[in-house]
């Protein structure tokens, strides 16, 4: 299974600086047409990082089984040096340029913090290395639920990924009518939380029902 074909521009420099890789697709701006007409089975990799950032998670910032998405792109400077976010994809995580049923699993780590604890600018680290929530959060984050729904394979796995500092994880859960099927808590305050969700198979339900 291979990506839309692009370009890998700053490997060099990931090796320079020890950062994100600079590794982008060759696409007609956000939300590009092009990639809306790919066959998510042959054309698309598995998995998605639905708003990546630096992708500080992941073990290969370049793992090709990934498709890397991200509203934002550009070098960015803080207090502890450049931050460099590269997304293959540049779009929004409430609107993504992929057909229904594209991926296997889907990685939703969204913001968590609003402008009310960051500030009404995206000039401090946290702004920066994360992005921010706006006042109409819950709006943002249920559409960001439903379109990693929507862009999951029957019976796919979305991990969301939460920090309930500011927002109560429950809150968020509200969100979404989807059912969560198990979750971890982990971090020094023990308030990042892992919680797996899978998409149900509408299909087999339809037809165990017709039976």
């Amino acid at each position: 299974m291979t990506k839309p074909t692009g370009s890998r521009k700053g490997d060099r420099r990931m090796n320079e600086s020890c950062q994100t890789p600079k590794h982008t697709r060759d696409i007609d701006g956000p939300g590009a047409a092009s990639l809306g007409m790919l066959d998510p089975l042959v054309g698309l990799p598995p998995v998605l990082d639905a708003c990546c950032s630096v992708r500080g998670f992941w073990f290969d910032k370049t793992d090709d089984r990934a498709m890397f998405m991200d509203k934002r792109e550009g070098e960015f400077g803080t207090t502890k040096g450049p931050l460099i976010v590269a997304p293959d994809v540049v779009a929004d995580f409430t609107d993504m340029p992929f057909p229904d049923n594209s991926f296997r699993l889907v990685v939703f780590d969204p913001p968590h913090h609003t402008a009310k604890r960051l500030g009404s600018t995206d000039k401090g680290d946290m702004a920066r290395r994360y992005g921010r929530l706006l006042a109409n959060w819950r709006d943002t984050l249920r559409g960001g639920f439903a379109e990693c729904f929507r862009v999951l394979r029957p019976e796919g796995v979305l991990i969301f990924k939460w920090y309930d500092a500011e927002i109560p994880v429950k809150d968020v859960l509200a969100l979404t009518t989807e059912k969560p099927l198990f979750g971890h808590i982990s971090g020094k305050a023990n308030r990042t939380h892992w919680i797996a969700f899978m998409k149900p198979n509408n299909i087999i339900n339809v037809k165990e029902d017709e039976g």
